[in-house]
Formats: structure tokens, C-alpha cells, sequence
């Protein structure tokens, strides 16, 4: 029984969590296509398989650039976010590089990890913006 507690509880959170990351999408659509990006290249790197980022590094570097000149709500213009994904462009053209310039594969699952990490702290940051 209590196995089943908690797991409803994480079930809630998670819930609660695509719920807010779902409306964070539709009312900012340029990081919706950002992350489309993003789940189609780093969820394959996470297994090993760079091919998919090799390919799409610059299409990824031109999507992290539309977002900052992207039509940002007002919710979510707040020196943080902003700062962040300043953060997710510079990292996003940095990847670029490495790929270009053949950055071992390792090196590249580092790189499309850390900017997948700031890409969820932009979404955390914007749920909270939210509140």
C-alpha cells in the first residue's frame, strides 16, 4: 500500500509537471520547436547514437537563436530566463563547432547534455514564472 502512495504521488508530480511544460509550449512556440530539436537529437545521444546531432547541430544552433528574438510572453521575460537562454544559444553554437570541427563523440554527448540540461532549466524557470 504504500508502494501505491507513492507512486501516485510521483504520478501527480509528473503529471503536474507535463501539464505546465505543455502550456509553456503552447504559449511560447519557439521553444516548442526548439525542443522537437532536441528530443530527436539527444534522447538517441543518450544511447550512444551522435549521428542524429552530427546532422542537425546547425538546424539546433538556428532554433536556440530564433528563441531569444522569438516573440517571448511577457510571463516568462524575466532576467533569468533570458539569461538562460543566452546560455542555451552560446552552448548551442559551441556544439555546432565541436561537430564541425569532428569533437569526439564523447565530447559531443557532454556537449547536447549540459545545453539539454539548461533547455529544462529554461522550462523549470518558466513554471515558476508561472506561479
Amino acid at each position: 500500500m504504500k508502494h501505491l502512495k507513492t507512486f501516485l504521488v510521483l504520478a501527480l508530480i509528473i503529471v503536474a509537471n507535463s501539464v505546465s511544460a505543455q502550456s509553456t509550449f503552447d504559449k511560447w512556440p519557439a521553444i516548442k520547436e526548439f525542443h522537437e530539436v532536441m528530443s530527436q537529437t539527444f534522447h538517441p545521444a543518450e544511447e550512444g547514437n551522435v549521428a542524429p546531432i552530427k546532422a542537425r547541430s546547425e538546424e539546433m544552433m538556428n532554433k536556440a537563436a530564433m528563441l531569444l528574438k522569438s516573440d517571448i510572453p511577457t510571463e516568462f521575460r524575466t532576467n533569468a530566463i533570458l539569461a538562460s537562454a543566452e546560455r542555451l544559444q552560446l552552448k548551442s553554437k559551441a556544439l555546432h563547432k565541436l561537430v564541425k570541427s569532428n569533437g569526439t563523440d564523447a565530447a559531443i554527448v557532454k556537449s547536447i547534455t549540459d545545453l539539454h540540461d539548461t533547455f529544462h532549466e529554461i522550462v523549470g524557470l518558466c513554471s515558476d514564472a508561472k506561479k
